[in-house]
């Protein structure tokens, strides 16, 4: 009977020790979610600001587009490729190969398949937040848009609102996902003024790569159709 008087005793201070260590961790659980709630909007665009601070990344994304009176959606998914400041490269892989690529001035839609090329201006495709091209210069989000915290029920990242400082029929609003661990952009939702929606999702990010200037221009092979696009 001592012996399982003792054994008794022992098992109860390895499940009191245990439950305090639980409850420990779950208090330092709790108080870095509350540290991270209480974040300001500025303490979050700094963080943002610094985690794409380096010279370029590249992430696999995933795209839902959906024209709102027709409710028809499109989806598709490949690599971007970002280079501070302005330079970028979208490289479809599904539903159709497709390469879109910016430095920043001029513009480049390639399409292999099609052995065609439409050559445009880079502001007039990718200007005031269109394209996500505030990935190019993060502090574009600053300087564009008036910015405001939206309360959301994730607790793994913080839903800020942009709106442009110019309003135009091509962009009405930027809903951002940021993730609360990383500070990544993991989501960008815009809507034009008639609520059609294209989604973007960012994952697999790889940042300070050393990307070369010529993955952002692009001389057209031969035989390829080109087309100029009316600015």
């Amino acid at each position: 009977m001592k012996f399982c008087g003792i054994l008794f005793f022992l098992l109860t201070l390895v499940f009191l020790n245990t439950q305090t260590g639980l409850c420990n961790n779950l208090s330092l659980a709790l108080n870095s979610t509350a540290m991270e709630s209480s974040l300001t909007l500025d303490e979050i665009l700094d963080r943002v600001e610094k985690r794409y601070a380096g010279a370029g990344f590249s992430a696999r994304f995933d795209q839902v587009s959906t024209i709102k009176a027709m409710e028809i959606s499109d989806t598709a998914f490949g690599k971007i490729f970002i280079k501070r400041p302005g330079m970028m490269r979208w490289e479809y892989e599904k539903p159709e190969k497709q390469i879109i690529i910016t430095d920043g001035k001029k513009l480049w839609i390639y399409r292999p398949e099609d052995k065609q090329v439409m050559v445009g201006n880079a502001p007039s495709y990718f200007g005031e937040g269109k394209g996500a091209n505030f990935l190019s210069d993060i502090k574009r989000i600053r300087r564009n848009f008036n910015i405001t915290l939206e309360k959301n029920n994730r607790n793994d990242y913080y839903l800020l609102k942009l709106l442009p400082g110019k309003k135009s029929f091509d962009l009405s609003v930027i809903y951002l996902s940021i993730s609360k661990k990383r500070f990544d952009v993991v989501q960008i939702v815009t809507l034009n003024a008639y609520e059609d929606e294209n989604k973007i999702k960012l994952s697999n990010f790889q940042f300070k790569e050393n990307l070369s200037d010529l993955m952002f221009s692009f001389q057209p092979p031969e035989g390829t159709d080109i087309i100029n696009l009316e600015d």
